[in-house]
């Protein structure tokens, strides 16, 4: 048969279901005009290039978490004699807001180093503020990046400001007994505390709240705002021997899982579920349990990591206790004062003004040709960034003690990195108890 007759029998031939559906699409698609797409074909191709974007996006935030350390150059601010920044959170592209041991609240901005204070929210009965305060140990933004809570005038209160104004809207000034030493929001309404009493409190800061605070102002030229009630929250299990060191130190949210984790200082790991009914899950015995003052979530590796004297310590809830990890910092005595995550890179602050950055992919600490183009490929030495000088006031505590020691570090209370992962602020000020002085300045 030739191929013209196949042509022709092919022709003549009934069509099936599948060949008509296919033909009748084939002419559908030859009807469009020139240069035009199906609807099917948008989208399709935009969810595509979506997926490309985000997946670029990821590769350059990862390549420049890991480059940025070693080629980061600090600038320092002028705080005048504030004594130790204690915690930080960037506002914006160029304000950082910080809290003090001498209870200050202020914004810095990081591009003209102005100095901005707050006014700080006082309790419903100002005879209950205790003689002598902690300061503010902790700062934390809502995830909708529209309120700000942190501590009061009273240590052992809760103050809630509106963002991006930083105007008052409530205090919370009967859920704890001590001070106030970490804070979480677990929603955008939803806040706890941790304090140095061992218990933990949930804040409603619903409508009804921020109805009550509508920025009157009265005689006094004094913001008006509310003042609200807590949900006392199980307290921190208290182990047979440290009954008297089972304190909130530091609280961390996973808003994958709505769990929410707690380290006391007597060395235990604590986890609740935060979604629903706030019962809790476990206590984990920390493998090093001296001076557990920090905590971190990091949602991309389902990770906490926590601070101890010398080590930091990654702990995966899913995974059995013999399992948790741990780093040896390299600077036993001082301790670990704060830890962050961004992308696979944890930044650790130390009681020696120094911060050092773990990649959790590699397990190991970068080194200091990270960012050095000219270095050669062999490993160097582990990558560690000093604070500057700060400012110390040279009190009978200094002149005592100190006045022979040519210097004195600054502990990193506090560091967080900006939006973009290009600018960390980092801050604290002298490790001892009676040294008076602050540091902060931001590395670029």
């Amino acid at each position: 048969m030739t191929r013209k007759a196949v042509s022709r029998k092919r022709k003549a031939a009934p069509e099936t279901g599948d060949q008509a559906d296919w033909d009748h699409a084939a002419q559908k698609r030859r009807r469009l005009p020139p240069g035009k797409k199906s609807l099917v074909h948008f989208l399709k191709t935009r969810e595509l290039k979506a997926q490309v974007d985000r997946g670029y996006q990821h590769l350059l935030r990862a390549c420049a978490a890991h480059t940025l350390p070693g080629v980061l150059k600090e600038k320092e601010f002028k705080l005048g004699r504030l004594n130790k920044v204690f915690a930080s959170q960037w506002l914006n592209h160029r304000q950082v807001v910080c809290g003090t041991k001498c209870n200050t609240l202020f914004v810095v901005d990081v591009q003209t180093g102005k100095i901005t204070k707050i006014p700080i929210l006082k309790d419903r009965d100002p005879a209950s503020t205790p003689p002598q305060s902690c300061g503010i140990h902790a700062i934390e933004l809502n995830p909708s990046r529209t309120l700000l809570a942190t501590g009061g005038d009273n240590p052992n209160s809760l103050a809630v400001y509106r963002l991006p104004t930083l105007d008052p809207v409530c205090v919370g000034d009967n859920g704890h007994n001590d001070w106030i030493f970490s804070i979480a929001w677990i929603s955008d309404t939803l806040a706890v505390s941790g304090s140095r009493d061992g218990s933990m409190a949930l804040w409603e800061i619903n409508e009804e709240v921020m109805s009550k605070c509508n920025f009157r102002r009265g005689r006094s030229r004094v913001p008006v705002y509310a003042h609200v009630d807590h949900i006392a929250l199980k307290d921190v299990p208290k182990g047979p021997h440290n009954s008297s060191h089972c304190k909130v130190r530091a609280l961390a949210f996973n808003s994958n899982n709505k769990e929410l984790g707690a380290v006391s200082l007597d060395g235990y790991f604590h986890l609740w579920e935060a979604e629903r009914t706030l019962a809790k899950l476990l206590s984990i015995k920390l493998p090093y349990c001296r001076e557990n003052v920090c905590l971190s979530y990091g949602n991309e590796w389902s990770v906490y990591a926590v601070g101890s004297q010398a080590h930091v310590s990654f702990l995966d809830p899913r995974q059995p206790p013999q399992n948790v990890q741990s780093v040896y910092c390299r600077e036993q005595g001082s301790g670990i004062r704060s830890v962050s995550f961004y992308e696979h890179i944890i930044t650790v602050g130390t009681g020696q003004g120094s911060l050092l950055f773990y990649d959790i992919r590699a397990q190991r600490f970068l080194d200091d040709s990270i960012g050095n183009f000219q270095a050669s490929k062999s490993r160097g030495e582990m990558l560690k960034l000093t604070t500057g000088k700060g400012w110390l006031n040279h009190n009978d505590m200094w002149r005592n003690y100190f006045s022979d020691i040519d210097c004195c570090s600054n502990a990193v209370y506090t560091h967080c990195y900006d939006s973009s992962g290009t600018k960390l602020f980092v801050a604290g000020g002298p490790l001892p108890t009676g040294l008076h002085g602050n540091y902060a300045g931001l590395w670029s």
